[in-house]
């Protein structure tokens, strides 16, 4: 899988939002805000294809947490990345 690369992170009053730079939308009420795990996550994987696993070691590495919570995480992470169309096989 892969973070569309018509999506950038940009930093607004010490949120960490990510906007479509891609095509125009039509619905500016949606903005998608990512807390510290996210943003490091989408930083490290966001121009390459990438696997669950990947994203779960990631959080192990970074987080020290265990290998079933690692891979819970990135998969709520994936997940709702993948419900806004941000990230494609």
């Amino acid at each position: 899988m892969k973070i569309s690369s018509n999506y950038r992170l940009r930093t607004i009053a010490g949120e960490t939002i990510v906007v479509n730079q891609g095509v125009g939308e039509k619905n500016l009420t949606r903005i998608i805000s990512l807390n510290a795990s996210a943003r490091m996550m989408w930083e490290e994987l966001a121009d390459k294809a990438f696997t669950l696993d990947d994203a779960a070691h990631l959080l192990e590495e970074t987080y020290g947490i265990d290998a079933a919570q690692a891979r819970k995480d990135a998969s709520a992470w994936v997940e709702a990345l993948k419900k806004c169309g941000i990230i494609g096989e």
